[in-house]
């Protein structure tokens, strides 16, 4: 008796000693309320991202439940980081976990008793990215909430998510924007303007569109993300946390709409669908009313974080209905709709079973479905974790399997391309999304085509078989419809992403399995080069079929290097070089320029005896609004990449600037007309005032469009796409002096509506165009090109009259015209025209009917931008 009092005594000493201990560590972790001053989710209060991540910090250090590593940096150089929430015993162990997790992703040949071992060992990562587009605030700012309630929870259920789950939280995808949104948000505060639109993109670059991003990993935010799952920790579950309109449903769960990417397998669908069913029966059960499915996104292109699921991940996307920022909203019943995809009105149904019935909405709310959402996930995992991990390999082993089983079974790019450097880059992206790429060790044939050594090879029997095959293949969508033979569902975003068309390297598809091939391959497992070092040279010439020599000639011309372009094809005992290639001559800062190239020069050892002409970098104006220009920023990122200078012109800026003294080159990227002449929306003949404050919203004007025709009139270039194409289609005036406006139209105009009318619909496919040869703007490019063509601007010309005259630069074929993705009646643009060069005396415009550098995304057609840069000036 006295031996079981004494356990028993000894047995609340050591609850009273865990609790003791459990107190003491938890009276150190501050909550948000108390460390900010105000509970995440109040009314009209933001935190920024320094804000959110020293609180992050704090917890770190007072807590074993939690840890920060840092995975990266914003493209403004803030750091980006991983928040582990977790058991302390699995925190702890992360690097043991860590190695779990890629062999149950990456490996096929796990002994079975190791395999039962390991999954025993093994917990389920869930990783969460948090507020990309920095406008959707919520997430984000629910980050402290979420952190705090796990690492102080007692509730039995949820220290169990703990033990089975390692949640990664990514408390903000966009640092920069973040701090953007915050900062114009409180600059606004109390005003009449408070929760209006952050002039400009909310990142450094690409705002919205780092969201698109995902394929080419262009940015360095991308980059850190898309690493956790490509090559570093490898997560079995991935949620992508946004915000939407206001209006419509209150929350948006898996799973998604059709279409659906068809190389995807079926499993990740079906998982997908079971982790969305118990979020919105577990908000639901919460009380949080409007969450819907199946609806409004689909699931069909790759380019967001949902890319992760081409790497057999089960992603995974929320929306939530946003507010004016921090601002609470109301909104009446009968302004609440919905539209298109699995939603017709806004009822109660298997889509949305408890609709929201209006009333105000606040960022507190958001925050609600948030958490809630964010538990049921944890939830899910933890009680599915075996059954999780045992997919994650039996899938892994699947589609490897499949590569050795089924068509196709290779991708080979030769190693001879017209622009060897976009080769380079296709295979050091392959590698940086974790694809295993090789190079042939000698020359084979197969199925009577000849396979060069050195050709670079992509076998399909490999678990991220998946990205591979969308990525090296045409593109061709997935047509569903309503209802049979009815209207189509259409897509959400561009149709065609094929990196060797885009690009415009080479790319064939092996349908036959190549035991001869296997066994003559050489993995290529470091960063992949073709630059061989030169010791003796008198001068370089840089090929203009190759991308990089216009980086190159760019960096020589801004470290004041003399850079000159052949006159002439050039055809020597030895070599060809094209008319439109650069030379340089030695120097040691060109021999630095060198170090960074991925494919060699040519070098040459003696003198060159032929005609050259020298060029020099022109005085660039770049223009982009206030209005969420991504397309420029899209442009300003490909013009630093290629180090070339711009000055950056607002539509206000025009009246006030002189553009004859200023700049040699304006150029308007694809932005409507409307917004730079008036700074205002238009839809048919209706104005629509925006949301930025009025001193972001002033166009062009008149005087403005003045300016730039004076400019043209002084002898300077205007290089135009898209939309802005359509401030030169109409009747222009060039005020030669108080008694002389010079009245003319240009010899063009656009024929876009009446395609549109007669059923021509582009939702970016790449479309082929013949190019002209021989031309100053299409030096090194070859007689035909893709390009990502949205249905912006079609032209067609006209015999010029007076001073005028025209070049068709780019044609749409006769036959054969969809190149990759979806297009309706694309016979429509046979033998239209997609790019023109214009003269008005001295003056030279530029105009395209597609973006050329979209997205960072259409290399084969950048050098259509980089000639119209080097453009020479009509003496």
């Amino acid at each position: 008796m006295k031996f079981k009092q004494a356990i028993c005594f000894l047995t609340i000493i050591f609850l009273i000693s865990i609790t003791v201990t459990v107190f003491s560590q938890d009276a150190e972790i501050v909550e948000p309320i108390d460390h900010f001053g105000f509970k995440p989710g109040t009314d009209r209060e933001l935190i920024t991202y320094e804000e959110l991540i020293d609180y992050l910090n704090i917890l770190d250090e007072n807590s074993e439940k939690l840890k920060m590593i840092e995975i990266g940096k914003s493209p403004f150089g803030k750091p980006i980081y991983i928040c582990f929430v977790s058991s302390p015993e699995n925190i702890a162990n992360l690097d043991e976990l860590k190695t779990i997790n890629r062999s149950l992703m990456l490996d096929t040949e796990i002994p079975d008793q190791e395999r039962e071992e390991i999954i025993e060992k093994g917990k389920v990562f869930v990783l969460a990215t948090l507020s990309m587009h920095s406008k959707e605030v919520g997430p984000s700012q629910s980050a402290p909430l979420i952190a705090y309630d796990l690492i102080t929870t007692s509730e039995i259920n949820k220290l169990t998510w703990l033990d089975d789950v390692v949640y990664m939280m990514v408390p903000c995808h966009n640092p920069d924007g973040m701090d953007m949104i915050v900062e114009h948000y409180k600059k606004y505060k109390d005003t009449k303007y408070e929760g209006s639109s952050m002039p400009g993109v909310y990142h450094k670059y690409v705002g919205h569109d780092n969201n698109r991003d995902f394929v080419t990993l262009t940015q360095t935010d991308t980059k850190a993300i898309a690493s956790i799952y490509n090559l570093e920790w490898f997560p079995q579950v991935m949620v992508e946390k946004h915000q939407m309109g206001s209006r419509g449903v209150r929350y948006f769960v898996p799973p998604p709409h059709d279409p659906i990417a068809e190389n995807i397998d079926a499993g990740i669908w079906n998982w997908i669908g079971i982790f969305g069913s118990n979020m919105i029966t577990d908000m639901t059960k919460d009380g949080l009313a409007g969450v819907s499915q199946h609806y409004l996104f689909d699931e069909y292109w790759p380019g967001s974080t949902g890319t992760c699921q081409w790497k057999n991940v089960i992603g995974m996307l929320t929306e939530a209905a946003s507010v004016q920022v921090a601002k609470p909203i109301y909104i009446e019943p009968n302004e609440l709709t919905v539209r298109g995809k699995g939603l017709s009105e806004y009822k109660k149904s298997v889509n949305m079973p408890l609709p929201w019935e209006g009333g105000w909405w606040r960022l507190g709310d958001i925050i609600d479905y948030e958490v809630s959402s964010t538990m049921s996930i944890l939830k899910t995992a933890s009680n599915h974790r075996t059954e999780i991990l045992e997919f994650i390999n039996d899938l892994c082993r699947r589609e490897v399997e499949k590569g050795k089983t089924e068509a196709p079974y290779y991708y080979v790019m030769p190693l001879n391309q017209n622009d060897q450097g976009e080769l380079v880059g296709i295979v050091n992206l392959l590698k940086e999304h974790g694809i295993n790429v090789y190079q042939l060790n000698h020359d084979l044939i197969i199925s009577n085509v000849i396979y060069g050594s050195g050709d670079i090879v992509v076998p399909m029997a490999q678990p991220f078989r998946p990205f591979i095959k969308e990525v090296l293949e045409d593109q061709e969508f997935p047509l569903r419809h309503y209802t049979p033979d009815g209207e189509i569902i259409k897509p959400y975003d561009v149709t065609s992403w094929s990196l060797p068309l885009h690009r415009g390297v080479q790319c064939i598809e092996i349908n036959i399995r190549s035991t001869e091939l296997e066994n003559s391959l050489t993995e290529i497992t470091d960063s992949f080069n073709l630059n061989k070092e030169e010791i003796e040279y008198n001068a370089i010439i840089l090929p203009a079929n190759n991308n990089e020599s216009y980086r190159a000639a760019f960096m020589a011309m801004g470290l004041g290097l003399k850079v000159f372009r052949l006159a002439d094809d050039v055809i020597t005992d030895e070599k060809e070089f094209k008319k439109g290639s650069f030379y340089i001559e030695r120097s040691d800062k060109l021999n630095n320029i060198l170090q960074t190239l991925t494919v060699s020069p040519v070098f040459l050892k003696s003198g060159f005896d032929y005609k050259l002409n020298e060029i020099n970098m022109p005085r660039i104006g770049l223009t982009e609004s206030w209005f969420h220009d991504m397309d420029a920023g899209w442009t300003r990122y490909v013009l630093d990449e290629y180090h070339i200078p711009f000055t950056i012109l607002r539509p206000a800026d025009f009246e006030t600037t002189d553009l004859k003294d200023n700049f040699d080159i304006v150029i308007f990227p694809n932005v409507s007309k409307n917004v730079l002449m008036d700074g205002k929306y238009k839809s048919g003949s209706t104005y629509y005032i925006s949301s930025y404050p009025p001193e972001y919203t002033k166009g062009m004007g008149e005087i403005g469009m003045e300016k730039l025709m004076e400019f043209l009139d002084g002898g300077g270039i205007i290089v135009s796409w898209g939309r802005s194409t359509q401030l030169f289609d109409t009747n222009l005036k060039i005020k030669h002096s108080e008694d002389d406006n010079e009245e003319f139209k240009l010899p063009f105009k656009s024929i876009t509506n009446e395609l549109k009318e007669a059923g021509l619909y582009c939702p970016g496919p790449l479309i082929k165009v013949n190019i002209k040869q021989n031309h100053p703007l299409t030096y090194g490019l070859e007689k035909d090109a893709g390009i990502l063509f949205k249905g912006s601007q079609v032209f067609s010309t006209s015999i010029p009259k007076f001073d005028m005259d025209r070049r068709v630069i780019a044609v749409f074929p006769e036959k054969d015209i969809l190149l990759s993705g979806y297009c309706e009646n694309e016979k429509k643009l046979a033998n239209k025209t997609a790019m023109v060069w214009l003269k008005k005396g001295k003056g030279q415009i530029v105009l395209m009917g597609f973006s050329p550098q979209f997205r960072a995304s259409t290399q084969g057609t950048y050098k259509l931008l980089f000639n119209s840069i080097l453009l020479e000036s009509i003496k």
